[in-house]
């Protein structure tokens, strides 16, 4: 057997490939991670503005939570603290109508809707009964890598509940689902702002019926913040992995991945030297990993790579704006309904599902709705070590917002428009004590977090999908070339922070060399 310079190289230090190479560490083998920023978690990443501590993305932590992660690899004694989030969400809908609060105890959320929407609580309660079940399914079947028999067993621990609601739901459109069970938008259409919508895709599309979910998760898991920001989550991450005896080379770009016959011999770097090891997983898209890396690849990779060249890479939609204020915004809509509106949780504020599709037939001509999806919260209320004394930090994401926008973002008014439109739900005088902000639009995220087109291609769909998946490195983790592994958004579950995609591709790589 020939000596390597490492047992195992991770490209790419986002949350998912902190993950993964921390789990390898753990594993004894001797691991390589590859990071082409400065700084680790990719999106998942907290940075300095304005004298305040902000998100890259909504830090609302759910699915993460679901994992083992945090206690194998012991994330605590790296100082990752969550602050719980009760209500986690409150909803309003540009269409009109009382707010209401999404608690994680049922009771509480039907007593709001109850008190602001009354004709919708039976329908909630039906709504519940169907996805509860099909979304501790779902959370279990996340934690392994998909395959028949493990399905098959997920569904027998489950007593097949929630099987019936996963086949029926999976081939209907997310819109379908909701108008089921509720009669107004103000029910239908924030559910369907967390899912589909985040997803970049309209609630109409036949199969994207699993996004109604998004209600019962967080019935079924606990919403949280970690203290400090998103951030806490990487740079616990990667002193777990460091304490296992992994070594991080950051401001490092991954030239190319070099194959010896039929397997992996390792990669080349940008200051011209090559690492050799017996395991190289990629982190990164799937685009860049077979397109623009892979060199020389065996002949049964062929069709991999021919397969991935004629797959489309889709655009960026999404964009948030960061704003240091001197008050926290309050929203009249929350307090006509009995809420504090201090914006501590997030508050989803929906179109109506119509305007959802109108917004993504737009977003293919590069156009933005008149009344976009946004997803507010002041994240400072409850963590004031986010920012100074006597200021606020506001995380304001905006969807659709298509990368092609005409003129480009940096000189469009587009995002000064959103802020206007949020000031227009909150007290008179909010925006005066606007002291600074920023967007982060899509050609933000291709520049500074090497998305291609602002997009960090996820993985769509539930475990279903991953069983009939088309291109399996996506499921299985593993590709034709021996040694080359997958992980990351683009790989299953791939949504969110959630790093379960990181474990799986980590032990299994580990059961199978």
């Amino acid at each position: 057997m020939p000596s390597h310079d490492y047992d195992a190289v991770v490209i790419g230090a986002g949350h998912n490939g902190l993950v993964c190479a921390a789990y390898l560490a753990r594993g004894g083998l001797r691991t390589l991670l590859v990071e082409a920023r400065s700084d680790v978690g990719g999106t998942a990443s907290s940075e300095s503005f304005g004298g305040a501590t902000v998100n890259i993305c909504n830090c609302d932590h759910l699915t993460f939570r679901t994992t083992p992660v945090i206690e194998e690899l012991g994330l605590a004694d790296f100082g990752l603290r969550y602050l719980e989030l009760d209500p986690a969400q409150v909803n309003v809908s540009w269409t009109g109508g009382p707010a209401w609060a999404a608690h994680h105890d049922v009771e509480r959320t039907l007593e709001s809707i109850g008190r602001n929407h009354p004709s919708e609580v039976d329908g909630y309660r039906r709504y519940l009964k169907a996805a509860m079940p099909a979304v501790r399914m779902v959370l279990d079947a996340a934690n392994d890598p998909p395959s028949v028999g493990r399905f098959v067993g997920d569904a027998l621990r489950h007593r097949l509940r929630g099987v019936p609601t996963l086949l029926r739901w999976s081939r209907r459109s997310a819109a379908d689902v909701m108008r089921e069970f509720f009669s107004s938008e103000a029910l239908r259409g924030p559910g369907l702002l967390v899912g589909p919508m985040v997803w970049g895709i309209s609630p109409e599309l036949p199969g994207s019926g699993l996004g109604a979910l998004t209600y019962a998760m967080r019935h079924v898991a606990k919403v949280g913040r970690p203290v400090g920001g998103s951030g806490m989550v990487p740079r616990a991450l990667l002193q777990s992995f460091e304490r296992s005896g992994g070594t991080l080379r950051s401001s490092t770009r991954v030239e190319a991945i070099t194959c010896e016959g039929d397997r992996v011999r390792g990669v080349s770097l940008d200051d011209g030297t090559e690492v050799t090891a017996r395991v190289v997983v990629s982190a990164c898209n799937p685009h860049d990993t077979f397109l623009q890396w892979l060199r020389n690849p065996p002949a049964r990779a062929a069709g991999l790579v021919q397969r991935w060249r004629t797959t489309p890479h889709a655009d960026g939609y999404e964009s948030k704006i960061d704003a240091v204020v001197r008050s926290v915004p309050r929203l009249r809509r929350a307090l006509e309904a009995g809420l504090d509106g201090d914006l501590a949780a997030t508050y989803a504020i929906a179109p109506s599902l119509a305007d959802m599709h109108r917004g993504w037939e737009m977003m293919t001509r590069n156009e933005v709705l008149p009344h976009p999806g946004l997803l507010a919260n002041v994240p400072s209320v409850d963590d004031p070590t986010l920012a100074p004394d006597g200021l606020h930090v506001l995380s304001l994401e905006a969807l659709f917002t298509p990368y092609g926008l005409p003129g480009g973002w940096p000189d469009s008014t587009e995002p000064r428009r959103w802020l206007d439109l949020f000031g227009s739900l909150a007290q008179p005088d909010f925006l005066d004590g606007l002291v600074e902000w920023r967007a982060m639009t899509p050609d933000r995220y291709e520049r500074e977090f090497h998305l291609p087109h602002g997009h960090a291609t996820s993985f769509a769909g539930g475990p279903l999908a991953a069983l009939r998946n088309a291109s399996p490195e996506l499921t299985r983790y593993e590709t034709p070339v021996r040694g080359l592994w997958l992980t990351g958004a683009a790989t299953f579950p791939g949504a969110g922070v959630w790093g379960a995609s990181g474990r799986n591709a980590a032990l299994t790589v580990l059961a199978r060399t």
